[in-house]
């Protein structure tokens, strides 16, 4: 199971930290990435972080504004989104990959997925 929270509402200009928690696995063997979905548009990648936390890979939109961390022992996995845009208003959802390959990241094929958290930036 995983399980969003941090969302909400923010001015342009803003910062929010988002979170992610797993349950019911072994947090440390996945790959843990974060997608958005803004009303009428397709789902997009934002950003992933491999199992050692020394790769990311982040969408050209928000590269130098946010930034993907994670904690194994605490199995959460966090998105810091700074300078935020109107155009950064979705919904967030975290998703996890398992991975034999440490420093792994990708952009799709995920197997575990939260209901995701509603950020929404204003003008």
């Amino acid at each position: 199971q995983v399980v969003e929270s941090g969302g909400g509402l923010v001015q342009a200009g803003g910062s929010l930290r988002l979170s992610c928690v797993a349950s019911g696995g072994t947090f440390s063997a996945h790959v843990v990435a974060w997608f958005r979905q803004a009303p009428g548009k397709e789902r997009e990648f934002v950003g992933a972080i491999s199992r050692s936390g020394q790769s990311t890979l982040y969408a050209s939109s928000v590269k130098g504004r946010f930034t993907i961390s994670r904690d194994d022992a605490k199995n959460t996995g966090n998105l810091q989104m700074n300078s935020l845009e109107p155009e950064d208003t979705a919904i967030y959802s975290c998703a996890l990959r398992w991975t034999s390959d440490k420093d792994e990241v990708a952009v799709d094929k995920y197997d575990y997925w939260g209901q995701g958290t509603q950020v929404t930036v204003s003008s």
